[in-house]
């Protein structure tokens, strides 16, 4: 007995394999065949303190459970005809237990068959009853609900290995919900980490009931460290939210493992509570779907559903379905897919129910699907749009052979015409365009206020990166002008007397006259919050400069050259160099977008490690002259993967090794700004958490829940930043704006820096 005590004990607190290792399944068999039969790895808690609570929880449901009865009552089913799904089960005991005590219909999955060969080899006799089989947990084969219960001992924890990525950890609990019939159960045994437990409530809101309990730990066991949580979900069958119940007493537990989870349960049941009064939900498409059947029309219906999730999809989208009125046939479609761009989302006749059951009887159509676009959209055409629609809308139609049409509303586009269209071996398929609008924003026609304005676009693999203003009368001085396809810097053409031609003559430009493009107009956000950063915590919350005068500024990543350009126009205090790595990419800023370099402004055609590393050697042969070190270090850079959750920056510039670096490079009161964008919002914590091991003061620009971009401010000295330094920065940086001539790119500055935040 003492040997057997002594067997359970000894495996039960360490993990089989590094974490650096979890992503391997060649690790994972590795490790098996090296094992034998009796040592074994129980993660987390043991039997005995597991039984009494995993029992109860498989055999009722939550509302037996809650009222507590004093004498058990009858089971629905019997425990050995509730099918037990085990994943990620590896050498664990668990199923054997369970097995034991009645539970006799389990299947155990793991992808590594070394241990599947061992357990089945191991229980093949005693446990004749119990299936095993080789599969990967996040691509599980089997029928829509064909399962009780699925019981998880640490496998979503595995799947949280930041090797993973944000993708398999989603189609993993994607695949539990589909598999889990009306009624079942997900019971997950975790530590509970932050991130994970965020991906859970945020899974299972809608039409979901949960638990929270803590597991006592063994007499004996002095890991008082790390407390094992199970989180137990049931499936109600519908779309209703439910506040999340915590059953257990936070005192028992380490002082950091309860701050962090009163945080994320408090955050949890307040969005929760707002999610149960609001009347404006958009609902999840899969728990939609596994509360009702879509594919049946139901005159009169209007659901507001939310589509797409990471591992399925690039983007997320915001969707209107309705199914004609009654009597309202005959029909010319039965299914269309009406898309609206975001200038048009706020028209009454798309943004009102009034408004969009007019376009169901316009259209003579019995089912209408409207996807609203939003800021984050804007960056993708349209032919990339439909293309990651197309798989979501699917399970939208009427029928599994009623086909899929698409229809676009009109962003009011007069006149389009390609400049550039090119491939770069480095950047990709890169493209140059003008646009000329039917109709322009308010805020541009006070900026502007010629009759005529184009948008010229910088397009990189579909996306938007940058987009720029041409005028017949810009309103700065050293706008660049535009001839043909060209863009000539007005000082340089000048100076030769005449105007260089270039390959191409634009139709367009010909017959309305000379334009300019303008550089003290900034339109993306993401540039404006730059600047306001860089002017408020920077210029005024720090108020200094270098040694030299002016304030030593690197830019990795070029576009369209455009922010450099109005840095060096709107902030003649700064020195900028830009490192871009694509020779194409320059050429491409320098002719279509009047990059024009000086004293002030260097482009450097080479990798941006090798540059700033070359900077902080010459700093070591200048003994350590630290008036080579920068003051601010923007990354402005987008990831060179396509389709990936981190589109901006790439993922070498948010790890431990270049943020030390930067550090490094920084002057004492230097700043890091680095450009954000992704639209899982999961991604952002493993940044944060990179970004605090190395600074300690870090700020951010956010505009809103819904926008994929944002920017960090991370600062090298460790001295904290309070709110009242901030507010006193902003009035001052204000204060100063007020006092300058004006330019028209003040107020967005200002507005923007409102905005930031200490994270």
């Amino acid at each position: 007995m003492a040997e057997k005590d002594k067997q359970r004990q000894k495996p039960a607190k360490e993990l089989p394999v590094s974490f650096g290792s979890f992503t391997s399944k060649e690790t994972w068999d590795l490790y098996f065949a090296t094992k034998t039969a009796d040592d074994f790895s129980e993660w987390y808690a043991d039997w005995p303190q597991l039984r009494t609570l995993l029992a109860r929880n498989l055999l009722y449901p939550f509302s037996v459970l809650a009222s507590r009865p004093k004498t058990p009552p009858p089971t629905a089913v019997p425990p050995d005809q509730l099918r037990i799904l085990v994943p990620a089960c590896g050498d664990s005991r668990l199923s054997e237990h369970l097995y034991d005590v009645g539970f006799r219909n389990i299947l155990n999955l793991d992808y590594s068959k070394e241990v599947i060969a061992a357990m089945l080899r191991r229980n093949v006799k005693q446990r004749p009853g119990m299936r095993w089989r080789v599969m990967d947990i996040t691509n599980m084969e089997f029928p829509n609900e064909s399962f009780d219960a699925i019981i998880d001992k640490g496998g979503l924890d595995v799947l949280m290995d930041p090797g993973f990525g944000q993708k398999y950890p989603n189609l993993y609990i994607t695949k539990v919900k589909q598999l889990l019939k009306v009624g079942g159960k997900y019971i997950c045994l975790t530590l509970g980490d932050s991130k994970m437990l965020g991906l859970l409530f945020q899974k299972f809101r809608f039409g979901w009931k949960m638990n929270f309990h803590a597991i006592d730990p063994e007499p004996s066991s002095k890991n008082h460290g790390q407390q094992t949580f199970m989180v137990v979900v049931e499936k109600d069958g519908s779309t209703v939210v439910y506040q999340i119940s915590p059953l257990l007493d936070l005192r028992k537990y380490h002082v950091g493992q309860v701050h962090e989870l009163v945080g994320i349960l408090r955050r949890e049941k307040g969005c929760r509570s707002v999610l149960m009064r609001s009347l404006d939900i958009f609902y999840p498409l899969q728990d939609v779907l596994a509360a009702g059947n879509l594919t049946e029309l139901q005159p009169g219906r209007r659901l507001k559903l939310f589509l797409g999730e990471y591992g399925i999809s690039i983007l997320q989208f915001k969707s209107i379905l309705l199914d004609a009125q009654r009597d309202s046939g005959p029909f010319s479609h039965q299914f269309l897919v009406l898309i609206v761009p975001k200038v048009r989302t706020l028209q009454w006749i798309l943004s009102s129910e009034e408004g969009q059951w007019v376009f169901v009887k316009q259209f003579k159509v019995a089912r209408l699907a409207i996807i609203l676009l939003d800021t984050p959209h804007s960056c993708f055409t349209i032919e990339v749009i439909q293309h990651d629609l197309t798989p979501l809308v699917k399970h939208l139609t009427p029928g599994d052979e009623v086909p899929i049409q698409f229809v676009v509303a009109s962003e009011g586009i007069k006149q389009r015409e390609v400049l550039c269209e090119v491939v770069s071996a480095l950047t990709g398929p890169v493209l140059v365009d003008d646009l000329i609008f039917e109709k322009l924003d308010d805020a541009l026609i006070r900026y502007f206020p010629c009759k005529l304005l184009k948008i010229r676009r910088f397009v990189v693999r579909s996306m938007v990166q940058s987009e720029a203003f041409l005028s017949v009368d810009a309103p700065n001085e050293s706008a660049s002008e535009v001839e043909g396809d060209n863009v000539q810097a007005a000082s340089k053409t000048k100076r030769k007397g005449k105007q260089k031609k270039g390959k191409h003559i634009s139709r367009s430009t010909a017959s309305t006259g000379e334009m300019q493009l303008c550089h003290n107009y900034l339109d993306s956000f993401h540039h404006n919050g730059i600047i306001s950063g860089l002017m408020l915590i920077y210029l005024h919350l720090k108020g200094s400069t270098s040694s030299a005068g002016l304030v030593k500024t690197v830019v990795i990543g070029l576009k369209a050259g455009l922010l450099p350009m109005f840095m060096k126009n709107c902030l003649p205090c700064l020195h900028i160099e830009v490192v871009e790595v694509d020779p194409m990419i320059v050429d491409i800023a320098r002719k279509y977008f009047g990059l024009v370099e000086d004293e002030r402004l260097k482009v450097h055609i080479t990798d941006a490690f090798a540059y700033l590393d070359k900077r902080a050697a010459e700093e070591v042969l200048a003994e350590e002259d630290h008036s080579l070190k920068l003051d601010i270090l923007v990354v402005d850079v987008d990831s060179p993967l396509p389709a990936t959750p981190l589109a901006s920056p790439a993922i070498c510039f948010i790890e431990g090794p270049f943020l030390t670096r930067a550090k490094h490079w920084l002057s004492e009161d230097g700043l890091l700004i680095i450009h954000l964008v992704t639209s899982f919002s999961g991604v952002r914590f493993p940044v944060y958490s990179s970004l605090k091991k190395v600074f300690s003061t870090i700020l951010i620009l956010h505009p809103d829940e819904d926008a994929n971009d944002e920017v960090i401010f991370a600062l090298k000295k460790d001295s904290p930043v309070t709110e009242e330094q901030l507010s006193a920065a902003w009035s001052k940086l204000a204060a100063s704006l007020e006092l300058q001539e004006k330019q028209g790119w003040e107020q967005r500055v200002v507005d923007s820096s409102k905005l930031i935040k200490l994270l």
